[in-house]
């Protein structure tokens, strides 16, 4: 295994002879997972179903704890919205051309079971649904700010031997997509039998569904085609940029864009508190960095994993 940056060692000196140190043996699993993308209609009706599969790879963080990661093969797609789509703003556009290199991204938000065992504490306001304080074990970790998503990364990069960081907000979107360019990647709209969101509110024809009022576990419902789930709702999901109010000089290859601002950052996603517009591929969202809410998490990325399989 290759790539393993962020490991410090010493080595040691015995008269002429240097003793090299010894590279830790990471175990990583790999696998391929199949599962079915749903696509549905304005009323929501499922309208096309086909299977995929994607490639994961799988660290142990300790405890029986794993965080599955998803290889995300490199494309180009177009990033915004268009200008008839119901709910967009003016932040995002211009649509425009974007080059995304291969990554790694979390088949899932970060649970408050992972977040625990890398951060030592879980922050969560919804836990267990009798109100105690045990662990959920598949909830997504909220109550975090970018600060605190930001050391997670950092601490999970020392910890595996690979370099763990939040996505760019053009990877979250590329991701979030999977190929596709209706307003979400399901089609032209959402239920709440596909997202955890408002559902009491509608986007297009479909019936009214549920508001859950919290967090549901995570993988609750299908995942895109990219084999990611609960891209739409659930948890807003930091990203790595700075908040621009348009994509005016963007970047064009899939970067970071943080040549603005370092206090305020981008939220990608939606959550269970949001109507349908806001759960939009396209819809954009930003906060200060070390603000925490009820609806704030995060997944990570990793654009090492690849070349050390």
């Amino acid at each position: 295994m290759v790539g393993l940056g962020g490991v410090g060692f010493v080595a040691a000196v015995a008269g002429n002879q240097v003793l090299k140190p010894k590279t830790p043996e990471i175990k990583r699993a790999s696998r391929t997972c199949t599962f079915d993308v749903l696509t549905v209609d304005a009323q929501g009706k499922i309208s096309n179903r086909v299977s995929s599969e994607a490639t994961l790879f799988i660290e142990e963080l300790g405890n029986n704890i794993t965080l599955e990661m998803v290889e995300i093969p490199g494309g180009s797609f177009t990033m915004g919205s268009p200008a008839s789509e119901k709910g967009r703003s003016d932040d995002e556009g211009s649509q425009h051309e974007v080059n995304v290199p291969a990554f790694a991204m979390g088949r899932f938000a970060v649970t408050q079971e992972q977040y625990q065992q890398i951060m030592g504490k879980n922050p969560s306001n919804f836990k267990k649904d009798d109100g105690s304080t045990s662990l959920t074990k598949q909830r997504p970790v909220e109550q975090v700010s970018w600060n605190d998503a930001v050391d997670f990364c950092k601490k999970l990069s020392e910890k595996t031997g690979l370099k763990y960081r939040l996505p760019s907000e053009a990877e979250w979107e590329y991701a979030c997509r999977g190929r596709t360019t209706t307003p979400f990647h399901f089609g032209e709209t959402i239920t709440s039998d596909l997202a955890n969101y408002r559902g009491t509110e509608t986007y297009a024809s479909e019936p009214k569904g549920k508001f859950r009022e919290e967090t549901i576990e995570v993988g609750s419902f299908p995942p895109n085609s990219f084999g990611l789930y609960d891209m739409h709702g659930n948890v807003w999901e930091w990203c790595q940029d700075d908040w621009h109010d348009n994509y005016t000089n963007a970047p064009k290859y899939g970067s970071a864009w943080t040549s603005l601002s370092d206090s305020v950052k981008v939220l990608r996603g939606g959550s269970w508190f949001s109507n349908p517009e806001g759960c939009r591929s396209a819809d954009r969202n930003y906060n200060v960095r070390d603000d925490r809410f009820l609806n704030f998490g995060f997944r990570v990325v990793c654009v090492s994993a690849a070349r050390t399989l």
